[in-house]
């Protein structure tokens, strides 16, 4: 079975021999005209044109009231738990199927991070886990005339909630967001690999309070690094504007500053990459829903399942993802795939098994485990 797979991943690609990489860019529009033009105007730096313009067009894309460029999606997370009022000693929840920045940018709030199970069938936060968890551990007090969340066990304040829409899979987000506003708690949506993702059409990264997208070279679209924050409050998105950029305040020639900011500027160079390269995003998902499609009628015909997109949702399939029978298999599968030239890749280590994380508090994790013993990311780069 392993000979047939790589077979026929060869063949959609069209290379017989070589290396396969798992997921690589694709530069077939205006990418070399715009870098050109960025380079020919001199404002190759934090501000230009195609900031002003990826910002635009990004927010009329997912329907985002406000979107802000930021240098990589790591920041932009970090960024997003800050705005969403994440302090020193705060936990915030989230799920530890996931890349190991969602839980980095909690670690840089000097929060700490709690984890929960996570569906089967989409990778992401279970409700049903967080809503459980969330009865038998937390506890509205009042606190400065305000009732916030306390986890009875820690007696921390638990003030935010990162639900991940893992491989571009959306998570049943509306009911996390449900949940997190009857309990007082922020929602920071990361959608890093979900970018044209939908659901129940609607973008992600557009349900929560703030939501992140990320532009590292191997996501859908790319601007080489880069992330983006996505607001409805268009009033917070101004603010996180004006702290990405040192929190200057606007004058002719005086720097006055009016708050601790951040050098998170998207330059304008990699945003003019982002602009082209959201050009030819419809083309791009196109050519992922093919091979997903051609994925999953190979796939029936054997006894290995095929993740796909989730009820309500359209997936943008940034990554395609399938299930061996337990952890055994997984590792014979990636060691002949690999030693064969075709690059796949398992699911991440749990975060709660990493030694900077092992002693945080979480939930049961059976679905998370089950997933990490036999999740194999395939070669999912598109072809125009």
């Amino acid at each position: 079975m392993f000979e047939e797979i790589v077979a026929f991943i060869r063949e959609h690609y069209g290379r017989p021999s070589g290396d396969i990489p798992l997921h690589q860019p694709v530069f077939g529009g205006n990418e070399k005209r715009y870098l050109n033009d960025c380079v020919d105007s001199t404002f190759v730096s934090s501000v230009g044109q195609f900031v002003d313009q990826f910002e635009t067009e990004v927010a009329r894309y997912t329907g985002a009231a406000k979107a802000v460029a930021c240098v990589n999606g790591t920041n932009a997370l970090y960024l997003a738990l800050r705005l969403a009022g994440v302090k020193p000693q705060h936990e915030v929840i989230t799920q530890p199927l996931t890349f190991v920045a969602t839980v980095n940018a909690i670690a840089y709030c000097d929060a700490a991070p709690v984890f929960l199970d996570v569906d089967r069938e989409n990778l992401g936060l279970s409700p049903e886990a967080l809503d459980k968890w969330l009865q038998d551990n937390a506890v509205l007090k009042k606190d400065g005339g305000e009732r916030k969340l306390y986890n009875t066990i820690t007696g921390r304040r638990i003030s935010a909630c990162v639900p991940v829409h893992t491989l571009g899979h959306p998570c049943r987000i509306d009911d996390i967001v449900e949940i997190c506003n009857k309990h007082k708690i922020m929602v920071v949506e990361d959608a890093a690999e979900s970018m044209g993702s939908f659901y129940k059409n609607r973008h992600t990264g557009t349900f929560g309070n703030v939501g992140v997208l990320s532009f590292n070279g191997n996501k859908i679209i790319t601007t080489g690094g880069g992330g983006m924050l996505l607001f409805q409050d268009k009033d917070l998105g101004v603010k996180a504007k004006h702290l990405t950029t040192q929190a200057k305040v606007a004058h002719p020639w005086e720097f006055a500053h009016d708050d601790i900011g951040f050098n998170y500027r998207m330059p304008n160079i990699n945003a003019a990459l982002g602009v082209a390269q959201l050009e030819q995003l419809p083309a791009l998902l196109a050519s992922k829903r093919h091979l997903a499609e051609s994925y999953r009628d190979f796939f029936s015909n054997t006894a290995v399942p095929l993740i796909s997109e989730p009820l309500n949702a359209r997936s943008n399939y940034w990554l395609n993802a399938i299930l061996m029978k337990d952890e055994q298999e997984r590792d014979a599968f990636l060691k002949y795939t690999n030693d064969h030239g075709v690059m796949t890749r398992p699911a991440w280590r749990l975060m709660n098994r990493l030694p900077m994380y092992e002693k945080c508090q979480a939930g049961d994790l059976s679905n998370a485990s089950w997933l990490e013993q036999r999740l194999v990311n395939l070669p999912s780069s598109a072809r125009i």
